[in-house]
């Protein structure tokens, strides 16, 4: 199977960037996902995961560097609280969605009837590997020129939930303190298919932090990070660290 002509395919998108793709296998590369090749073998490219994981550290940088730049008086802390918060999967599936990025992905059948277009996890997965993408067609002055025109120019909108997302802020304290990021694990799950509960784990290196449940395992996740920052906060009060 070849490449489908990209510049027709995703015009619209491409319009509405502002972009023209010199390699245009970049740019279908970038809607490739795993699942579309374990059920089309005879398919003749890769996934999008190695663009995915390019477009993760440029979006860091020219996130940061704007951050940097335009808030001169903030803290470490502070701005690393604000760059989670615009990097995270939920805001990144925003601007995926808001794109329309789910109409041009290459996904299995189970993955397109379990709604893999809207899934929030793959749509930020996406929308990371058209950076790196973008990033390798034409250069990070083309990739930071998009990256401002769909995040950096409505930032304090994006971000405004920082000061309460629980995630963001157990992220900014464990990588100030000790330059560490947790990790997430789902420990259980119960119910019926049309009521399910969750139970994730926050984690700092192998130790559990704190539980959260919730009807979803976004929500069972902020809880888990809320409970997290209570259990950091107990040590603190004690004077204790977290042992590695």
């Amino acid at each position: 199977m070849t490449m489908v002509k990209s510049q027709a395919k995703h015009q619209d998108l491409v319009k509405l960037l502002n972009i023209t793709f010199q390699n245009k296998n970049l740019l279908d590369n970038a809607f490739i996902h795993r699942s579309y090749l374990n059920e089309h073998k005879e398919f003749a490219g890769d996934s999008n995961e190695r663009l995915e994981f390019l477009g993760d550290s440029v979006l860091s940088l020219v996130v940061s560097r704007f951050l940097f730049e335009n808030l001169p008086k903030m803290t470490e802390g502070q701005l690393t609280t604000i760059r989670a918060s615009l990097v995270r999967t939920e805001t990144l599936a925003k601007v995926g969605k808001d794109l329309n990025l789910g109409k041009y992905l290459l996904l299995s059948k189970g993955e397109e009837d379990s709604g893999g277009r809207e899934n929030q996890s793959i749509m930020a997965n996406t929308f990371e590997a058209l950076i790196g993408a973008i990033y390798l067609d034409s250069g990070l002055e083309s990739a930071s020129k998009v990256i401002e025109h769909v995040i950096l120019k409505r930032w304090k909108i994006l971000a405004k939930t920082a000061i309460s997302d629980h995630k963001s802020k157990l992220q900014e304290v464990l990588q100030r303190k000790y330059h560490i990021s947790p990790t997430y694990k789902l420990l259980s799950t119960w119910g019926p298919d049309h009521a399910k509960e969750f139970e994730i784990g926050a984690f700092y290196n192998e130790r559990l932090l704190g539980k959260g449940q919730g009807k979803n395992k976004q929500i069972a996740a902020q809880n888990a990070a809320r409970s997290a920052l209570l259990t950091i906060s107990a040590q603190k009060k004690q004077g204790n660290k977290l042992n590695n």
